[in-house]
């Protein structure tokens, strides 16, 4: 059983070798694949008419992310305070950069942090702002028989790419490796 575990380990060992490079860079491509058009097509909805668009939020950017204020305030973004002017901006800005930045691998850590932040709002947002909580096939359950479920089991799946890149990096071909070997030869 020895030689056995021993010809393992060596096989495995390489694979972890490699997996620090190569798992971070399939979790970028995963997220650009799977989620970089749907952040940004979302975030599209959320920007204002004109030049100034990204620091004057659309209606509907206010119905996304404050639905319950936003209908008490009789749907007048004029009538909901600073605030909710700043969170919706600040979330627009980051549905649009932080996707950018895991794509690009700058800043990956970091921006995969955020993310998972944003991802984790943006759920509760969906359950409690919007009413998923009442819909149990929204809301979802583990260890079922149904992969599908849009919070538990995608956003799960979601943070577990985002976690890989906080906890590994962006990985090969990604920008920090590029600034780090800058940094390096300098």
């Amino acid at each position: 059983m020895t030689p056995r575990l021993t010809l393992y380990d060596r096989a495995t060992q390489r694979l972890a070798l490699y997996g620090d490079g190569a798992l971070p860079l399939l979790a970028r491509f995963t997220f650009a694949a799977t989620l970089l058009v749907y952040f940004w097509a979302s975030a599209r909805t959320k920007i204002g008419d004109g030049v100034l668009g990204l620091l004057r939020p659309s209606t509907g950017a206010y119905a996304q992310i404050f639905p319950r204020q936003f209908e008490a305030a009789g749907y007048d973004a004029s009538q909901l305070g600073a605030l909710h002017w700043l969170v919706t901006v600040a979330g627009t800005w980051a549905e649009i950069l932080l996707p950018l930045l895991i794509a690009a691998g700058l800043f990956t850590r970091l921006a995969a942090l955020g993310m998972a932040g944003f991802v984790a709002v943006q759920s509760l947002t969906d359950l409690y702002g919007h009413g998923g909580i009442a819909h149990a096939e929204t809301l979802g359950a583990w260890f079922d028989r149904m992969p599908d479920a849009l919070i538990l089991d995608q956003r799960l799946l979601w943070l577990l790419c985002l976690a890989v890149l906080v906890m590994k990096g962006g990985g090969w071909l990604s920008a920090d490796r590029l600034l780090l070997r800058r940094r390096a030869t300098a």
